[in-house]
């Protein structure tokens, strides 16, 4: 099945310049060459139009902040979109300064079908900051014009050609770019829509107009084949945003790596890579008062290449994080990649989650509380119970998985240190009550090669409520004392 997507970013030149605006309610108006080419609802409702002079603007509203257009920010917005957009397909392509088209034929039965696909790429702009318009049809050319349709979203989508067909007859001829140098006399003799323009003689069209205008006309109606180029990502991925005001609140810091996160998600699936390590990078003020920039670095358990999991790592960190300068730029880096490991073949999922599952969990543990605070247990060949096990890093894989020793009767809580007991009658007592010896001896002698050395018989004792504990005597005839070492659970 051919489809395609067309994403129309229509306020382009002020998204672009979103990250820098300090309120969203504040009114903000930008200029190409004198005029008005974008402005936010503050600024309308201030009394701005589009098209209106620089000098007109702001006699009437003078409270409207008047920004210079950033063709540079704009392409840079536009180019971080169609990489964010790389995790749906990997046949996109830029369609003028405002639009990106998607060949989503082939990832359809993956996304479960059209309608699920448009709102997943619906919420990764909307993820993006951008405000766009999305067009659904078989032909790349046909997307673009519904996209650019103005009216409801319903009627910018269709699957079949003769559907498509209609819908574009009912378009204005205006819409279609090959059109604008030919409009007025495409008006005067009363060609008024796309309709009315396929009604006239080819051949005295073709005379009349440019030959794109024709070739155009066929490419959204499906009669001829279209070529695109499509977008290659980069070998390695780091993304940059530069912010015009301070930043102070790690919330508003979010916001921006929320951006770089899609963009670094399509940029993975678009390599076929997972990243190990992400760095979050916010650089401060420059000048007299520079501070070299925070780092916020995620080493991970398990390879990750999707969006959602990346953010959720960092809104974690950043929630931990207190700012101690001004952010005036956020950038991501991922310095560390490996091949994304190939989807699980079993039928049925494993109990107790996969390995994923558990690996994602550990992210987010250590990335809430702190790597530090993260452990696991390295079992050690000693038989001295305060010995045979050390913690280690939880994100770090054993190089060598150790076999677990047999089975022995130990209790779940040890004492760091063992708690010296009382004596009655010959007897060891804890908290008052006399203990009873279950079990034993166990002798443990061992450590004679460090200063640890170890020489205890250890028994199972319990008392009147029948709580168990376990405790050792030192082995000396003479001066034999009693140490509690256990809780059993």
């Amino acid at each position: 099945m051919r489809l395609w997507i067309a994403a129309y970013l229509r306020c382009l030149p002020l998204d672009a310049l979103r990250p820098h605006w300090p309120h969203e309610d504040q009114a903000y108006a930008v200029l190409d060459q004198e005029r008005v080419a974008a402005l936010t609802p503050a600024a309308h409702r201030a009394g701005v139009r589009p098209g209106m002079r620089r000098g007109g603007a702001a006699a009437i509203a003078p409270g409207v902040e008047l920004l210079t257009r950033e063709p540079l920010a704009e392409a840079d917005t536009l180019q971080g979109a169609a990489l964010a957009l790389l995790q749906y397909t990997p046949e996109v392509a830029l369609a003028g300064e405002d639009t990106i088209l998607l060949n989503v034929g082939a990832s359809l039965q993956f996304f479960r079908g059209p309608r699920a696909l448009h709102r997943r790429v619906a919420a990764t702009l909307g993820a993006l900051d951008l405000r766009v318009s999305l067009g659904m049809a078989p032909t790349a050319a046909g997307a673009w014009l519904l996209a650019h349709r103005p009216g409801r979203a319903r009627l910018r989508r269709t699957l079949a050609l003769p559907t498509l067909a209609r819908r574009l007859d009912a378009l204005p001829v205006a819409l279609l770019p090959q059109a604008q140098p030919r409009l007025d006399w495409l008006h005067d003799i009363g060609c008024h829509t796309l309709a009315d323009l396929r009604a006239l003689p080819r051949a005295g069209l073709q005379r009349r107009s440019a030959p794109d205008l024709l070739q155009a006309l066929d490419a959204a109606y499906g009669q001829s084949p279209e070529l695109h180029r499509w977008i290659e990502p980069p070998p390695s991925f780091s993304r940059r945003i530069e912010l015009m005001d301070y930043v102070e609140h790690t919330d508003a810091v979010l916001a921006v790596a929320r951006r770089l996160a899609e963009q670094l998600g399509g940029w993975l699936a678009a390599r076929q890579l997972a990243v190990r390590r992400v760095v979050l990078r916010l650089d401060h003020e420059r000048g007299r008062h520079a501070r070299p920039p925070t780092e916020l670095e995620l080493a991970l358990a398990q390879p990750v290449w999707q969006a959602p999991q990346i953010l959720n790592l960092l809104r974690e960190k950043l929630g931990r994080l207190t700012l101690e300068a001004p952010v005036i730029a956020v950038a991501l880096l991922a310095p560390d990649t490996v091949d994304q490991p190939a989807a699980s073949t079993t039928l049925f999922p494993e109990p107790g989650g996969t390995a994923a599952d558990h690996a994602r969990l550990l992210d987010l543990l250590a990335a809430r509380l702190g790597r530090d605070q993260v452990r696991r247990p390295c079992p050690t060949p000693d038989h001295r119970p305060e010995a045979a096990n050390s913690w280690g890093d939880a994100l770090d894989a054993p190089q060598r998985a150790e076999p677990l020793p047999a089975t022995l009767d130990r209790p779940f809580w040890l004492l760091d240190p063992p708690q010296p007991l009382k004596l009655s009658g010959h007897r060891p007592q804890y908290a008052g009550q006399a203990l009873r010896l279950m079990r034993g001896p166990e002798r443990i002698e061992s450590g004679w090669w460090d200063p640890a050395l170890t020489v205890r018989d250890y028994f199972v004792a319990e008392d009147d409520a029948r709580a168990r504990y376990w405790i050792y005597r030192e082995r000396d005839d003479e001066h034999a004392r009693w140490f509690l070492h256990g809780l059993y659970a």
